[in-house]
């Protein structure tokens, strides 16, 4: 029986459940969905993840099987690709943060083949680590203490693939709406990517052989680049799994390497997110703390857009808004200035920063995002309180003192500022000769978003 596996978003043959239960079945069909909705919402994860397909169709090949790309509405495609193949079964991972399952055992079920869903190879099945009262964490440090002591799944390895006796047609690795969508980007940011299952286990073992114990105190410096692991991206695109990540840093842990216990409270720190995500699913649209909807954000303005385009006249802010739309990446540290910047300082909706984010981040994950957002906002669970307002130029001073990262994008001789012109659209009519004046003193900002914040809470 012919049987498809649906590859979504998880772009490798390692630690793939619904890859080894479809090897099981038999024959089986790989298949990858291009959705242009995606890519006009997504356009930088969109480029990610086209990036990932010669690789893993690479490695499928080498298996003795091969890659089928369709490009078109995913529950359309799929009903196609069961009619057109004869499949019997589909094996998929579930689609949360991503995307919904909901009418995806109807559609399969029409065409003639039933669907199975797999969980995600994150570090736990989502709701699985409690509270001693038996429900989800809502603060990330019991959850984490809880997390350390719960036994990890160990990582699948790729199984043994036999093909189909016929092949369906595929409408080959290219994305051409990604393309499209991304525009001049597209050439810029592939420069900084690199894609494919087995780079990014490359990536790994090289960060593993290089982190020691001061990596909590690294990872905050944006201009060192050495110091993460920088493998948000092959995560969020699925070359590689939060569980090999875990048990290969245990493992050199175990070898004596420092700083593994921070690396491993961040990976635990996207399974939080991940488990509140699919508590409320609607957290990336509605705040976590339901009185926090009625709080007096600004909506989109002028001084959002000169946010997203990286001419706020704010340094640190400014230059990570730069290396996000030239690379498809954001620093953590500089993604908290940003963030906080324009929400506090500008008080603007935190969804309007989400959006632009989700848009021109490789590594963007719904949840993630959501989280991250609404903690800085000040609405989300164990959010960072609205009164803890970020100076920018208090955080540059801290951790970019030599300003080695805000050089590299904002000086017009520096190497980050041509990247950033040949990325951009035209009709910004970016200048790299003309300075940006800020739309409000920091101070004043900042008194503005606290004062805003006292009325809230009477």
């Amino acid at each position: 029986m012919t049987v498809i596996c649906w590859f979504r978003r998880v772009l490798r043959l390692d630690d793939h459940p619904a890859l080894v239960a479809a090897a099981q079945d038999g024959p089986v069909i790989p298949l990858v969905v291009l959705d242009p909705a995606e890519a006009r919402d997504h356009p930088a994860s969109a480029q990610r993840q086209a990036m990932a397909l010669p690789d893993l169709d690479a490695s499928l090949r080498r298996a003795g099987s091969r890659l089928i790309v369709r490009r078109g509405d995913p529950a359309t495609v799929l009903a196609q690709a069961i009619r057109d193949s004869g499949a019997r079964a589909v094996h998929a991972t579930q689609g949360s943060p991503f995307a919904s399952d909901a009418g995806l055992d109807a559609v399969a079920a029409g065409a003639g083949a039933q669907l199975h869903l797999h969980p995600l190879a994150d570090l736990v099945p989502r709701g699985s680590v409690l509270t001693g009262g038996g429900t989800r964490f809502k603060v990330f440090t019991p959850f984490w203490r809880a997390l350390r002591k719960t036994p990890i799944a160990q990582p699948l390895p790729a199984p043994r693939l036999s093909p189909p006796a016929d092949w369906p047609h595929s409408d080959g690795l290219d994305w051409p709406e990604a393309r499209a969508a991304m525009n001049r980007g597209w050439d810029v940011m592939a420069r900084h990517v690199q894609a494919g299952e087995s780079k990014a286990h490359d990536r790994l073992e090289a960060f593993l052989g290089r982190v020691d114990a001061r990596y909590g105190a690294r990872r905050d410096l944006p201009a060192d680049p050495d110091a993460t692991s920088g493998l948000s991206d092959a995560l969020a695109v699925g070359e590689i799994s939060a569980r090999r990540l875990w048990h290969r840093a245990l493992h050199a842990q175990d070898a004596g390497r420092g700083g593994i216990e921070d690396f491993l409270r961040e990976l635990a720190w996207r399974d939080f997110a991940r488990d509140l995500f699919d508590d409320a699913p609607d957290m990336a649209r509605s705040c976590w703390k339901p009185d926090w909807n009625r709080f007096p954000w600004r909506g989109d303005s002028p001084d959002a857009a000169a946010w997203r385009q990286g001419r706020t006249g704010v340094a640190m802010v400014d230059a990570g808004m730069r290396e996000m739309y030239a690379t498809g990446r954001m620093h953590n540290r500089v993604r908290m200035i940003t963030a906080s910047y324009l929400v506090k300082h500008l008080m603007t909706d935190w969804r309007i920063g989400l959006d632009w984010f989700a848009r021109c981040l490789t590594d963007w994950d719904p949840a993630s995002n959501a989280m991250n957002w609404q903690w800085v906002a000040g609405c989300g669970p164990d959010a960072s309180p609205y009164f803890r307002v970020f100076n920018p130029e208090g955080q540059a001073a801290k951790f970019d003192g030599k300003r080695r990262y805000q050089d590299h994008w904002l000086k017009p001789g520096a190497d980050g500022t041509p990247e950033f012109a040949a990325a951009v659209p035209r009709a910004w009519g970016f200048d790299p000769q003309a300075p940006a004046l800020p739309a409000i003193d920091l101070g004043q900002g900042r008194q503005r978003a606290l004062e805003a914040y006292a009325r809230f809470k009477r």
